[in-house]
């Protein structure tokens, strides 16, 4: 059942474009050489940590889509694993599903049979919540009103979108300040909160994200920092795909959309012998998201070929225990 009574603390969002002319873009290189943080991280006994660990269904990607594992399967393989306890679930993994109940039942069931909590859903292919035509934006909209409905069921806090749209920064900012507030207030009535990951595009500009979702200014309505993608430019003019000629630096977007998070991604590729990540400081950035008094869910996403999936995981799960029984 729909609460009504919750559109009441959301307020009205101005249309108004943003000043987004100051803000720019950075070129900073995000990959710079490790810093003393990085240089060494030693195995030592897990103490509590200030975070909670949480695995992204992304993580294992090739893995659902190769159909070796099947979606419903996840939470078992979270648990029994990884011993991971929290799951990130991905739209295109169950997307043929997502209206029917007794599959959805099915997914809520198995969940909970593991003791494993479904946290959010990472939805895509929807359309762009920050298009600049009207008619295009609300139709991506209404397109995401059965995610909703299908994390609702499923007791997530939470669905993750994306602020695509093309134009100039301030049109495109205008552009998704309405369409994510107006999925907010649709949101507000599943008692769910819409997030919006740095995730291409200008949301890869952490000034501009974050002007966006102060401007929104709604308590539904956050961040999902994600470590590793801050590619302001690729060289075949997409999103996705290609190679980056232009990043963003990724310490700075997080500090700047961290007071917005109600989830983190943390993003890896690949490791040393160390077992430190060879892209992202994560001594350095789980500091930052220390510093932002954030305890929730820190989500395991790995990206990367080299090590299996599997390794992968338990790469970053391993790392992200270690540094934070050093900052804990």
């Amino acid at each position: 059942m729909l609460h009504q009574n919750r559109r009441k603390f959301l307020k009205k969002s101005s249309q108004a474009a943003l000043g987004f002319g100051l803000l720019g873009f950075y070129n900073c290189d995000s990959n710079a050489s490790n810093s003393e943080n990085q240089k060494a991280i030693e195995t030592e006994e897990v103490q509590e940590l200030f975070f909670k660990i949480s695995l992204a269904q992304w993580s294992l990607h090739r893995t659902f889509q190769s159909g070796e594992l099947d979606n419903l399967d996840f939470a078992a393989t979270a648990k029994n694993k990884f011993g991971i306890e929290a799951i990130e679930y991905v739209s295109q993994f169950f997307k043929d599903n997502v209206n029917d109940k007794s599959y959805l039942t099915d997914m809520k069931k198995r969940a909970a049979d593991h003791g494993v909590k479904s946290l959010l859903i990472m939805v895509d292919e929807e359309g762009g919540l920050a298009n600049t035509d009207d008619k295009e934006r609300n139709k991506a909209v209404d397109n995401h009103k059965k995610w909703l409905e299908a994390a609702q069921f499923l007791g997530c806090h939470s669905i993750r979108v994306n602020a695509y749209g093309k134009g100039s920064a301030e049109d495109v900012g205008a552009a998704a300040i309405a369409g994510l507030s107006s999925l907010a207030t649709v949101a507000a009535d599943y008692d769910l909160n819409v997030l919006v990951e740095n995730h291409g595009g200008y949301s890869s500009n952490g000034a501009w994200l974050s002007n966006v979702l102060n401007q929104i200014n709604l308590p539904n309505c956050g961040s999902l920092p994600d470590f590793g993608n801050f590619c302001l430019e690729r060289d075949n003019g997409q999103e996705w795909g290609g190679t980056c000629i232009k990043e963003y630096d990724r310490y700075q977007g997080v500090k700047e959309l961290i007071k917005y998070a109600k989830a983190v991604s943390a993003k890896s590729h690949d490791f040393d012998e160390k077992g430190v990540e060879t892209s992202t400081d994560f001594m350095k950035m789980m500091q930052i998201v220390k510093n932002a008094d954030y305890q929730g869910y820190v989500g395991v996403e790995y990206e990367g070929d080299k090590l299996s999936e599997i390794d992968g995981i338990l790469a970053t799960k391993k790392l992200l225990e270690t540094v934070g029984s050093k900052l804990s």
